[in-house]
């Protein structure tokens, strides 16, 4: 040990070889730093799209193949009862146009219940102005009073040019028994504004009572499907397996992994592209260890010759340059440790970096540190660094005291 920190001080002469050992550590630390960084990021997009996602599509759905849901309250008793599930939400959609005499947009109508514990922690965070209570209370009376209140999201809002508390007015198909088509209008107030920063539900997507959407919609006693929040969505797959054994046919149980099963299998194949990518930008560091290495030992065959002839074994030898190798290994890859850690610890604390909130949902980068993360990548650094002192370790074991002093 004492000999390879020896050999990490150079000499005058040897400044060369000294500056190239420096530059190979820093090469390591950017590449363990990029690794680290990268990784963070992605795995904030990928927390901040599981969550977007979650929020689109049910953890885990309960539908029938009739259509239609009836006697929900008591598909909800015995839901929760399945071990994992933290609550259920039924719920209707359909489509219409909203209109509010400066502006029009075509809306999906999404009526649940808003006194739900679930919908509460679902969309009551997202909030911004008024609230969800306001949906489930009673309509004013009068023959032109509106129906209710509604919730809709911020871009909607600045889309119908409306705001909080005024009139607007709602357009809905409506399909008959025999098939025919009409349709049916009605006056709400705004009594809800929500902010989910995902452009697309923001803009498109509105919020009833659920009583006062059935019963707008002609489905009195109904409802399209049954939503089920898990405790944990490690379990997504055991209360899956649980729900399809208790509801069998007519009843469909799917769950968001099979709903978003491309997007997360492309995702996770992206990150393992990056990974790669930056895996190899620290091999080309440590091929850089190699070189630095070679020539210390064609600097060093003098004091290897003497080392060998004073006793010491070629496994000695060896065991000197993996250490030196090791030593600006190590060194590389904790300064990129630190460097990771206060990049990533900058990037969430100060935002400077920002993307299109359209594209992405969000308008900074999303950083989601993973201690696990960083072991692997410090892992990878070392293994790496290790593999790169072999050949240069080995070539220096086999120099020959009687071949060294003749030269």
């Amino acid at each position: 040990m004492k000999i390879a920190l020896r050999y990490l001080r150079a000499r005058r002469k040897e400044a060369f070889i000294s500056i190239t050992t420096i530059f190979t550590a820093v090469g390591v630390m950017i590449g363990v730093a990029a690794l680290t960084i990268t990784l963070s990021v992605m795995g904030g997009f990928e927390a901040s799209l599981k969550e977007r996602v979650l929020n689109l599509s049910p953890q885990v759905q309960i539908l029938s193949i009739d259509g239609s849901i009836t006697g929900y309250a008591d598909i909800q008793k015995r839901v929760s009862t399945v071990p994992g599930v933290s609550g259920s939400e039924p719920y209707i959609i359909g489509q219409g146009m909203l209109s509010s005499g400066h502006g029009i947009g075509g809306v999906i109508i999404r009526g649940f219940d808003p006194s739900n514990p679930v919908v509460d922690a679902e969309w009551g965070r997202y909030v911004t102005d008024g609230s969800l209570g306001e949906l489930a209370k009673p309509a004013a009376s009068g023959k032109d009073a509106p129906l209710g209140a509604i919730a809709v999201g911020s871009t909607l809002l600045e889309k119908l040019r409306a705001k909080l508390g005024d009139r607007v007015r709602l357009v809905v198909p409506i399909l008959g028994a025999s098939g025919s088509m009409s349709t049916r209008t009605g006056d709400f107030t705004i009594g809800a504004v929500f902010d989910s920063g995902m452009s697309f539900v923001d803009t498109n997507m509105m919020f009833m009572d659920l009583g006062r959407a059935q019963d707008f919609f002609g489905r009195d006693g109904r409802v399209d499907a049954i939503d089920i929040h898990l405790l944990n969505l490690d379990r997504t797959d055991d209360v899956t397996a649980a729900l399809r054994k208790s509801f069998q046919r007519p009843y469909v149980v799917r769950n968001w992994i099979e709903y978003n099963e491309s997007a997360a299998g492309g995702f996770e194949l992206l990150k393992r592209i990056y990974t790669m990518v930056l895996i190899l930008l620290i091999a080309v560091a440590a091929f850089n260890l190699v070189a630095t290495l070679i020539m210390v030992v064609m600097e060093k065959r003098k004091d290897i010759a003497v080392l060998i002839s004073m006793g010491a074994t070629r496994r000695d030898v060896r065991r000197i340059f993996i250490l030196k190798g090791m030593i600006v290994g190590l060194a590389g890859t904790a300064a990129g440790l630190v460097l990771g850690s206060l990049g990533c610890a900058v990037l969430a604390r100060y935002h400077f970096i920002h993307i299109s909130k359209e594209i992405y949902g969000i308008s900074t980068l999303p950083i989601a540190i993973d201690p696990s993360s960083f072991a692997l990548v410090a892992l990878a650094s070392i293994v790496l660094c290790l593999l790169a002192t072999v050949y240069p370790a080995r070539q220096a074991s086999r120099e020959m005291p009687v071949e060294v002093f003749r030269s």
